[in-house]
């Protein structure tokens, strides 16, 4: 409960969030999965949280990008602010009863809100829901996803799929750096005022997208 307050204040300013992967020395050589860590920096590149996702060597390997994990989310003083959960589920849109469903905490232990696959046959579809289970915002992304040497947009829009508020961006660095390594890096635009709880469950539908969809793929070429 000690980690709120600080959390608040911190997200209550932000209405952009650069996420950047940090990709281990024998998964850059060999390939080896290894659990994911990440950088979260505001609009500045000043790291504000860093986070580290928790699984088994036989999820990472043999059930990726599909994997169940837990993404803990900490501050920089090691004080643990968010917490993301994802079961093992179908991400398939034949499967429409088993489709991606993600919980995110903040504090850890108070429920923040949601992220839910919506079926769809054509495009990437998602609402963030509260902690109530109440929809909030959508997010829908691009039919093709491959990106082709530029940056992938998915559009977060209010309820109505009208007006679009901001946007979760896959960022292309580039053929050396996504070839030999493999990193994710992903902004996120919001409104400043948007419920810093919402917030923190847009990091965990960042967290929800990659794996999703660039885990493995050579992010966008």
């Amino acid at each position: 409960q000690h980690s709120l307050p600080c959390f608040c204040f911190c997200f209550k300013q932000l209405d952009r969030i650069i996420i950047h992967q940090q990709v281990e020395l024998l998964e850059a050589i060999l390939g080896t999965e290894t659990c994911s860590k990440y950088e979260i920096k505001n609009h500045l590149g000043q790291r504000i949280y860093f986070a580290v996702e928790e699984n088994g060597c036989f999820d990472r390997n043999l059930c990726s990008p599909i994997r169940s994990f837990t993404i803990r989310i900490a501050d920089n003083s090691g004080r643990e602010v968010i917490t993301v959960n994802r079961p093992l589920r179908c991400n398939s849109c034949w499967f429409p009863c088993f489709l991606q469903e993600l919980e995110v905490q903040s504090p850890p232990g108070t429920i923040a809100g949601y992220v839910v696959q919506n079926w769809d046959p054509f495009l990437p579809k998602f609402t963030i829901q509260n902690e109530s289970k109440e929809d909030v915002l959508k997010i829908i992304g691009p039919y093709a996803t491959c990106g082709c040497f530029e940056d992938v947009d998915f559009e977060v829009k209010a309820l109505n799929e009208m007006s679009t508020i901001g946007k979760i961006s896959k960022y292309w660095s580039g053929f050396v750096n996504n070839v030999f390594t493999n990193t994710a890096n992903f902004g996120i635009q919001v409104p400043v005022d948007l419920d810093v709880r919402i917030k923190a469950v847009m990091i965990g539908a960042c967290f929800l997208i990659d794996l999703m969809f660039f885990e493995n793929s050579l992010d966008g070429l």
